[in-house]
């Protein structure tokens, strides 16, 4: 998949979460901001209730979103060496897209009514959608190949140190200047120190700083727009591998705890959807069949 290509898929999977979360407050809004005790006598109640064909079918179609999204993901990470089943990554983008979509569809088949072995559940839901937001920052910060290998430090630094030469060259090629390299390079060298989790995200807010310091000198040579941003987009580049390379250990160390966290509330979250999948069979709730 091509950049630009990637770039529409992620754009249309927002696209449809955020239109569908906008379709159910356009139609029920009314129905949902009503008072619970006053829900009964609205005239969308036996739709949208929880037990409601609309109501219900949420839940179900909710349900399913959540389990394609959780298994389709498993299954396809044992299968890690077919590449023919499509990039890891985008199955992990795909996974989040349905954990998001589907947990909108169930808290709408609540009816934003809480109660119960249900709000442990909802709550598991919450926490899973919450620190899966944090798993893909995290996970996006540790460089992989396409098929979704983590790469060792070697590998890392060998990224960095061909896009280091190609920016050397395109500098001294387009820029004749007064600038010297070394106005640049104090931005672009790693530093191997061990850093704590709190530096780690305060110099990820230095680094923008820095490249934001970098295009004033660049625009100040009046260098076409152009050129500028080609010599722009390297030096983002390599400023971003040289901060994965400084925080590599720390990110993967979060990444180890951060499935500590993630898998129990989705065991959870599972486990409780089944019991409540259960139940409600048990007492003849069948939907449209």
């Amino acid at each position: 998949m091509t950049p630009f290509a990637h770039k529409i898929y992620i754009a249309t999977l927002v696209s449809i979460v955020v239109l569908c979360t906008g379709l159910l407050f356009f139609y029920g809004g009314s129905y949902y901001g009503t008072s619970l005790e006053e829900r009964f006598y609205h005239q969308d109640h036996k739709l949208l209730k929880p037990s409601g064909i609309y109501g219900h079918g949420l839940g179900i179609v909710g349900t399913l979103l959540i389990i394609i999204g959780v298994f389709g993901y498993i299954i396809r990470k044992k299968m890690k060496h077919n590449s023919k089943l499509g990039a890891l990554k985008y199955w992990l983008e795909f996974h989040i897209f349905l954990c998001t979509l589907g947990p909108i569809f169930v808290l709408f088949h609540t009816a934003f009514k809480f109660g119960g072995i249900v709000s442990i559940s909802f709550w598991s839901m919450v926490a899973v959608v919450a620190s899966g937001v944090i798993g893909r920052f995290i996970y996006k910060q540790i460089p992989r190949t396409i098929q979704g290998r983590a790469l060792d430090l070697d590998e890392i630094i060998g990224m960095k140190n061909q896009i280091h030469e190609e920016f050397k060259l395109i500098l001294k090629e387009q820029v004749e200047t007064n600038m010297n390299y070394s106005d640049l390079e104090f931005a672009l060298q790693p530093n191997h120190e061990n850093l704590s989790t709190t530096k780690v995200f305060r110099q990820y807010f230095i680094h923008n700083q820095q490249l934001s310091e970098i295009k004033n000198k660049l625009t100040a040579l009046s260098i076409p727009s152009n050129r500028r941003k080609k010599i722009v987009q390297l030096i983002k580049k390599e400023m971003i591998l040289k901060w994965r390379i400084e925080n590599l250990k720390v990110m993967q160390k979060l990444f180890k705890y951060w499935h500590v966290i993630h898998l129990p509330f989705a065991l959870i979250m599972l486990i409780i959807m089944i019991i409540h999948v259960g139940v409600t069979l048990a007492f003849g709730y069948k939907w449209i069949f």
